[in-house]
């Protein structure tokens, strides 16, 4: 795989307000541990390889457990993920992938119940951020691992 075209010199205005929109989400109150996995389903779904490289590494970097890391593609079978992490990632599902219908009650409910109103809206806007993220990072071929200096993933001894 070869990048297309690089989006950051390309855009940079937009390229640093969508950085800035991502790190303020990392000060919400969604725990970082929950970010990497939203990050990393939204990933998984929209098939984005540079995005799932990086936030896996950086959850592991954060302390996440290499299980937990495998079972995040099928989380609803698996017996790992706290009532609030499920709510999350079927958050991440539902707004990754809008049903014809929308986001239905029910839905909307179960999430609800495990969020209040700021952290549902940051968890909101963190899934929007990461599907805007794949979005460009799938359409210009963003080569996994390219950026790991940056973002100070190289030193991690994960790359």
């Amino acid at each position: 795989m070869s990048q297309r075209l690089n989006y950051m010199q390309q855009s940079p205005v937009a390229f640093k307000k969508l950085v800035d929109l991502s790190m303020a989400l990392k000060e919400s109150g969604v725990e970082h541990a929950l970010q990497c996995l939203v990050e990393i389903r939204a990933s998984q779904l929209n098939g984005c390889a540079f995005c799932l490289d990086m936030h896996v590494k950086q959850a592991v970097i954060g302390g996440e457990r290499a299980l937990r890391l495998h079972h995040v593609a099928l989380w609803r079978e698996s017996p790992l993920f706290s009532a609030r992490e499920r709510a999350a990632l079927l958050w991440t599902e539902t707004l990754t992938r809008i049903p014809d219908t929308g986001v239905s009650d029910a839905v909307y409910a179960e999430v609800r119940e495990q969020f209040n109103e700021k952290d549902l809206c940051d968890l909101t806007w963190l899934v929007s951020s990461i599907n805007a993220w794949n979005r460009l990072n799938v359409a210009f071929q963003s080569v996994p691992g390219s950026q790991d200096k940056a973002f100070g993933l190289d030193k991690a001894g994960l790359a």
